[in-house]
């Protein structure tokens, strides 16, 4: 019997610990098992060490070590960080190979650009095969200011069958620097539950930040703006939950508890597995994306499927996903401490149950199903997969 020819994603975003610190990880594991029911599916993602393990029916993985610090975050210039870098690279390479030589494979998904887009052009040219390349903002807008790396990224994206963007601007600036049609393809997760308490009507309110502490997720401009809020603005919300995790931790703990000291409901929780995710949306009355940079974040659509309104900036897609009508939320003004401000004005003052019916339509759009037939399709071109 014919083994039929695998799929092999390569990733730099995958589950390991399972505390949900991994965002985009538990999107590319709900993606490979999808795809799993169609093709046998071969992952290359990251681990505490090489390794090769069963993580679902039809998905194997091949671990490459690499350090729980993001390589963005590393000093190049430093010798101990660059040897790190040095080997993630050799590490995800050899795991590439090792995956694409395990059997039959028709084709190479890599999600990010780089480096998995890199590792997935030199083992596909290497053995024949196609390779895509879906990518990320940090890709494009951090990578891609970067004179030499933005050139590598260029052949990267030109060379590749398929090149995805999982935003709208983003889908342009990744046009503009791969020379080439790119698509939109929205990445999205497996939602497990249901919202059957409908959205309040009147206040107190609930307010989610659910996401990195991170510059770029504006967690320091929301707990400004919130500090900023009246006696009587409190009046009016339950309580404000900050979870999540990531480098301005020791900020996040000293305003979240100066809140608490003036008396302000305030709860903050650490990393959030999926079901507890999606529990605290579904206890939530707004999602709060306050970022400075964004493209459209898991976490956005999780809250459409589960029909919670957001409280966003204008930045990346959200002016063209939240305005429109029926709106599925508040856009703010700006990104800066007093447009937020201004933004959770707004929503204490409007029954988030006003924006049911735009979180419903939303949410048609990001369906896991159809980035998967798109994903087969491309991957079938030239190849057995079927």
């Amino acid at each position: 019997m014919t083994q039929p020819s695998a799929l092999v994603i390569v990733t730099s975003s995958f589950p390991i610990s399972g505390d949900g610190s991994e965002a985009a990880g538990a999107f590319v594991a709900d993606l490979a098992e999808e795809l799993a029911n169609h093709v046998p599916v071969r992952v290359v993602a990251p681990g505490h060490a090489d390794a090769r393990e069963s993580w679902a029916k039809g998905v194997e993985v091949f671990r490459y070590a690499a350090p729980e610090q993001a390589l963005s975050t590393l000093r190049l210039w430093h010798p101990a960080d660059a040897l790190r870098v040095l080997r993630v690279l050799r590490a995800g390479q050899h795991a590439t190979e090792q995956a694409i030589t395990a059997g039959p494979t028709a084709h190479a998904l890599a999600l990010w650009a780089l480096p998995c887009g890199y590792w997935a052009r030199r083992s596909a040219r290497r053995h024949g095969i196609g390779y895509s390349v879906w990518t990320l903002g940090s890709d494009i807008w951090s990578l891609g200011r970067i004179p030499l790396v933005r050139s590598l990224l260029r052949r990267v994206l030109r060379d590749a069958e398929h090149c995805w963007s999982d935003g709208l601007k983003l889908r342009d600036d990744t046009q503009a620097i791969a020379g080439r049609p790119v698509e939109f393809l929205p990445s999205t997760r497996r939602i497990d539950r249901v919202r059957t308490e409908p959205l309040r009507t009147r206040p107190p309110y609930r307010l989610l930040f659910l996401g990195r502490w991170h510059p770029n997720k504006g967690i320091d401009l929301l707990l400004e703006a919130l500090a900023l809020l009246s006696d009587e603005d409190w009046s009016l919300i339950e309580r404000v939950t900050i979870a999540g995790g990531g480098p301005l931790e020791p900020l996040v703990k000293d305003r979240v508890a100066r809140l608490q000291a003036a008396g302000r409901p305030m709860e903050l929780r650490g990393y959030l597995t999926r079901d507890e995710a999606q529990q605290a949306m579904l206890a939530a009355d707004y999602l709060l994306i306050p970022s400075r940079i964004e493209s459209i974040p898991v976490v956005f659509s999780d809250a459409m499927k589960l029909g919670l309104p957001v409280v966003a900036t204008p930045v990346g897609d959200f002016p063209g996903l939240v305005v429109p009508s029926p709106t599925c939320g508040i856009l703010a003004h700006g990104v800066d401490v007093a447009a937020i401000l201004c933004a959770l004005h707004e929503a204490i003052g409007v029954p988030p149950a006003a924006y049911a019916e735009g979180a419903a339509g939303m949410a048609a759009r990001f369906e896991i199903e159809a980035s998967t037939r798109i994903i087969l399709a491309g991957a079938a071109d030239g190849s057995d997969v079927d």
